[in-house]
């Protein structure tokens, strides 16, 4: 099924302030994290950005960088997770 223009333009706004992140775990890792992330009813992502914030507030890191409401805020809605973070 196409995807309307409307929804096109949503779609490119919402992943225009989203950063890109890449791993590559070895599959046994891998594996263990899926299962673990299933075994805790979250998405694979949310399961990882939970992980990390987690450790950044453990660490005493900052949360956000600059403004809190731009695209690289992991403190609120902005991405990540279904739904932000």
């Amino acid at each position: 099924m196409p995807v309307s223009a409307a929804r096109r333009r949503t779609n490119d706004a919402y992943n225009a302030k989203c950063d890109y992140i890449s791993l590559r775990p070895l599959k046994p890792d891998g594996a263990a994290i899926r299962a673990a992330a299933a075994a805790s009813g979250q998405s694979l992502q949310g399961y990882i950005l939970q992980a990390v914030r987690a450790r950044m507030q453990a660490e005493g890191q900052p949360l956000t960088v600059g403004d809190p409401s731009g695209p690289e805020s992991v403190d609120g809605q902005n991405c990540g997770e279904e739904g932000g973070l």
